[in-house]
């Protein structure tokens, strides 16, 4: 289990700071607001519970396209251009129109905080008092600004929402172990002797193997099915990490704070996959937050917009939230999900599936007009 990273003893000192832009979560969406505030010249604070980088929850996998417009493709440690998919009747390959990556999730972490320029700490955050200037509250003092950001998860701390606790809240979960070894494949098991309700993976990332189960079903336990999946598939039962997943979008402005990622419900159902939407939107909320430090917008302007950005993404959402409905009901005819996986292995299909699955949050937005290039490829490549 990860250690918790707060300052404690005579590092305790206490915390007090008036700045611009408050940045509360220091992960993929927080990190990836704060590289679009570099060279604005505003005062940024970004602040975690936990060091940058130190905590890791998923199996850190994301189309290579995000990675290399990003600048981070140093932090790669494989990548795949097909998918493995098994049934509980057979195992078939689909080739993908692009390639998806696994990363060290520490070294990506470092390099997207250092395209920021930003002060850094560590502190639980508590609650906010909202005003013309908002005022966090943690456990080690109080933090004034007048743009706050909300990047630090799912439980939605900065919210006035009712907060619904698993097993009863729109969540997923997952639990994964990530032992040493190799693998060529990056794998799913649509299988419901893995899991009725989700579905279970092997993601090799070079000198090890995330291996893993996922159900959509917060009320189902998910250690023994990976617990089984291991097993089945020789791999040690080293390094747990688990976490709950949103699976429904939530408004991404609330009471004049912004929201990104997981506090927003921006994961992706069906597949979970979070990590290139927590870029995505915390990209676009750090151009609305740099054009209001700028002069360029009123803070209402920017709540607005960005809420609307976010807002326009519904239909896709619900779409792949259908979708996800599905899943254990078809996991319960094991030969009718077969039939299905078979049925869409042509080309052209699996092209047009995931081309369109990838335009939900499409790399090239890392160059969209008047967005700072600091690395990767050109727009062009990124749209090839």
């Amino acid at each position: 289990m990860p250690v918790r990273a707060t300052k404690r003893g005579a590092e305790r000192t206490p915390l007090d700071a008036d700045v611009d832009v408050l940045i509360c979560g220091a992960s993929f969406a927080g990190l990836a607001a704060a590289r679009e505030l570099a060279g604005s010249g505003a005062r940024v604070m970004v602040i975690d519970r936990y060091e940058i980088g130190e905590r890791q929850t998923s199996a850190c996998a994301a189309p290579t396209l995000w990675l290399t417009n990003l600048g981070l493709e140093s932090t790669i440690r494989q990548t795949f251009g097909d998918l493995v998919v098994h049934t509980s009747r057979s195992t078939i390959r689909y080739h993908l129109p692009w390639t998806f990556s696994t990363f060290d999730y520490p070294a990506l972490c470092a390099a997207l905080a250092g395209q920021g320029d930003f002060a850094f700490d560590t502190a639980k955050v508590e609650s906010i008092t909202r005003g013309e200037t908002h005022t966090v509250h943690t456990d080690r003092g109080d933090l004034r600004a007048p743009l706050v950001v909300d990047a630090l998860g799912w439980r939605r701390v900065l919210g006035r929402d009712l907060r619904i606790q698993p097993p009863d809240a729109r969540l997923s979960r997952g639990l994964e172990v990530h032992p040493e070894g190799t693998g060529r494949d990056m794998e799913l098991w649509i299988d419901g002797r893995v899991i009725r309700a989700g579905y279970g993976w092997s993601f090799p990332a070079a000198d090890e193997v995330r291996v893993g189960v996922g159900s959509f079903d917060p009320h189902d336990h998910v250690k023994q099915p990976t617990v089984d999946l291991a097993t089945e598939l020789n791999r040690p039962l080293n390094g747990y990490q688990g976490n709950w997943i949103p699976h429904q979008l939530r408004p991404a402005v609330s009471e004049d704070v912004f929201f990104a990622g997981d506090s927003a419900g921006h994961c992706l159902p069906l597949t979970a996959e979070g990590i290139r939407t927590a870029f995505y939107f915390g990209l676009a909320a750090g151009r609305e937050l740099r054009a209001v430090v700028e002069g360029r917008q009123t803070r209402a302007q920017a709540l607005a917009r960005y809420g609307a950005f976010s807002d326009s993404h519904a239909r896709a959402y619900r779409w792949l939230l259908r979708m996800q409905h599905l899943v254990g009901p078809l996991n319960d005819r094991p030969p009718l999900v077969d039939r299905i996986m078979r049925a869409v292995d042509r080309q052209w299909w699996i092209d047009r599936f995931f081309n369109r699955y990838l335009a939900v949050a499409p790399p090239e937005f890392v160059f969209a007009a008047g967005a700072p290039r600091r690395g990767g490829r050109p727009a062009a490549a990124a749209a090839a």
